[in-house]
């Protein structure tokens, strides 16, 4: 399991997963693998060679409508509600609150003060 305060994981979030496919695949070597998600959204694992590189999100809701293509990161913490506590105390501003996601862990999307959004995520025990 990923250390607490370490990267525990990044994504692309994209509004054209092919395009990003394209320019991730001819540029770094990666291969995608779809990840099925119960709530249908598009995501795929990007590879390079047997390893995981990240992953990949695709903005469809029109919540995104207006948000940029970017990678998000997330960092590993050991309860991500209490450290949330701590975050707000610190002055971050939460964008969304504590969601569970099935054998991946409990996340949460945060701001900091000086503006840098992140995700803060509580990881799934192994299997």
């Amino acid at each position: 399991m990923t250390p607490h305060g370490m990267v525990h994981w990044t994504e692309l979030q994209t509004h054209d997963a092919g395009k990003a496919k394209s320019f991730y695949g001819h540029t770094l070597g990666w291969t995608f693998d779809a990840m099925p998600m119960p709530d249908g959204t598009q995501y795929h694992l990007c590879m390079s060679g047997d390893e995981m590189a990240g992953g990949m999100f695709t903005m469809t809701d029109p919540q995104f409508k207006d948000v940029p293509e970017h990678w998000m990161t997330y960092f590993s913490v050991d309860d991500v509600d209490a450290r949330l506590i701590t975050a707000k105390e610190a002055g971050a501003t939460v964008l969304r609150e504590p969601f569970d996601v099935p054998g991946v862990g409990r996340i949460a999307i945060l701001q900091a003060p000086g503006g840098a959004a992140m995700g803060w995520m509580t990881p799934a025990e192994p299997a």
